[in-house]
C-alpha cells in the first residue's frame, strides 16, 4: 500500500558527505518508525538508523552513531539520512522502510531488526572512494 522512494545516493570521496531521502508515493506516513539499512554485495544486510516518526527519538548503528544523522520532515513525508565522515567501508545499496502502522508499534528494542518493517524502497547506491 506505501510504496517508498530512496534517492540521493551516488559517488563520494571519503570524508565527503552525502543525504539521502526516503519519501512516501501516494499517501502519507502512516508508520511509526521508519530505518535505513544498506547491504553491499558479499554481506549480511546491516542496520544504520531508524526514527519513531512520532515521538522523534532516534536509533543507530554504532559503525555510524556520530557520522549519520536521521531526520524527517512531516510536511515532505520524507525521512533523510544526513551521511558525514562517509569511509570506503560505507558503500553498499541503502534501503529505508517503514512499518505499516499497526498495532502498538515497535518496542524500542526492535528497530534496528527488518522483522517489524512491512514496505521497502528499492534502494540507492552509495559508493566512496578513497
Amino acid at each position: 500500500q506505501v510504496q517508498l522512494v530512496e534517492s540521493g545516493g551516488g559517488l563520494v570521496q571519503a570524508g565527503g558527505s552525502l543525504t539521502l531521502s526516503c519519501a512516501a508515493s501516494g499517501r502519507a506516513f502512516g508508520s511509526y518508525a521508519v530505518g535505513w539499512f544498506r547491504h553491499a554485495p558479499g554481506k549480511e544486510r546491516e542496520f544504520v538508523a531508524a526514527i519513531n516518526l512520532v515521538r522523534d527519538a532516534t536509533y543507530y548503528a554504532n559503525s555510524v552513531l556520530g557520522r549519520f544523522t536521521i531526520s524527517k520532515d512531516n510536511a515532505k513525508k520524507t525521512v533523510y539520512l544526513r551521511m558525514n565522515g562517509l569511509k570506503p567501508e560505507d558503500t553498499a545499496v541503502y534501503y529505508c522502510a517503514a512499518d505499516d502502522g499497526m498495532g502498538p508499534g515497535p518496542a524500542t528494542s526492535d528497530y534496528d531488526s527488518g522483522r517489524v518493517y512491512d514496505y521497502w524502497g528499492q534502494g540507492t547506491q552509495v559508493t566512496v572512494s578513497s
